[in-house]
């Protein structure tokens, strides 16, 4: 499963730090990221990173967003910097893992952490 954590209220040009954390009978994973949510909108990336730490970012996020991992710890995080209310959104982590008792990968998704950016 994914838990992720973080989320939260920042004013605008603030900054947060998301996580998440994959656990279970993991063998590996390949990509790993970050969609978002905003309310009355569809999801959209907001930026993935491959297992070898290539990122890919989504365009409104570009240049704010820094994603990255630590494969020791099976967890991604996503710094979110110069937010601004247009930021505001449910961020749902993602991961494709392949567990011990698989021969195949499975796209996970979290639970997703509300990031409320105030003007």
């Amino acid at each position: 499963q994914l838990q992720a954590s973080g989320g939260g209220l920042v004013q605008a040009g603030g900054s947060l730090r998301l996580s998440c954390a994959a656990s279970g009978s993991i063998f590996s994973i390949t990509d790993m990221g970050w969609y978002r949510q905003a309310p009355g909108k569809e999801r959209e990336l907001a930026a993935r990173i491959s297992s070898d730490d290539w990122p890919n970012y989504g365009d409104s996020v570009k240049g704010r967003f820094t994603i990255s991992r630590d494969n020791a710890k099976n967890t991604v995080y996503l710094n979110l910097n110069s937010l601004q209310p247009e930021d505001t959104a449910v961020y749902y982590c993602t991961a494709v893992i392949r567990s011990i008792r698989e021969s195949f990968y499975r796209h996970y998704w979290g639970q997703g952490t509300l990031v409320t950016v105030s003007s």
